[in-house]
């Protein structure tokens, strides 16, 4: 059984939320995504990769590939037992991308969220992990900045993805959605604000 972490009305439309590649479930980014989209009447279930669990017993390891976690995000599904959104932060939200079809199509998923989605390796642009966005069947929104080093808006503006995916663009953002304040006119807490109406709204349309 997967410990999850639970946040927001019991009732509400659930998303599942997981982690990326080098922070854990209750890292400060993942908390303070988890109280907004409460706040807007989602339930939150978060949860750790085994890698990243293992930590709690005092081992730290690398994140593994992307593809060998797609098992565990399954499971978590799974034992959920109910019709959920999936998604997560970076590495978290590619995972649920590679499985999202697959449970779609047998009723246990309604939707993917991907926050800052790893588009390719930083600095590596032609390392493109977009294969299979191009032709995703699952309602998806995508919120990411600008800028990210990820995928900036005119990279990701040049790729074939399915269009049933749906961009959200934060202006000047980073990978966490941060923007330069000066430049842009924009906060963060107003960037994480804005991202966690649109999907909340998503969430609900979807459910």
């Amino acid at each position: 059984m997967t410990d999850l972490l639970l946040t927001g009305p019991d009732t509400a439309p659930t998303l599942v939320l997981a982690h990326g590649a080098g922070a854990a479930m209750d890292s400060p980014w993942m908390e303070r995504m988890a109280g907004l989209l409460a706040d807007r009447g989602i339930r939150v279930a978060r949860f750790e990769f085994a890698y990243m669990a293992a930590r709690r017993t005092g081992t730290r390891k690398p994140p593994p590939k992307a593809e060998t976690l797609i098992g565990e995000y399954r499971e978590v599904v799974a034992e959920l037992g109910v019709p959920v959104a999936i998604g997560g932060k970076s590495m978290g939200g590619r995972v649920a991308s590679m499985v999202a079809d697959e449970l779609h199509e047998v009723g246990a998923v309604t939707g993917l969220v991907c926050l800052g989605y790893p588009f390719h390796p930083p600095g590596s642009p032609e390392k493109l992990r977009t294969a299979h966005l191009a032709g995703l069947r699952t309602p998806a929104l995508v919120c990411q900045g600008t800028r990210d080093q990820f995928g900036t808006r005119e990279e990701v503006e040049g790729y074939a993805l399915a269009p049933n995916i749906r961009l959200l663009w934060l202006e000047d953002g980073e990978h966490e959605l941060r923007p330069r304040a000066k430049l842009s006119g924009f906060t963060h807490a107003q960037h994480l604000a804005t991202t966690a109406d649109a999907v909340a709204e998503f969430v609900r349309s979807v459910a």
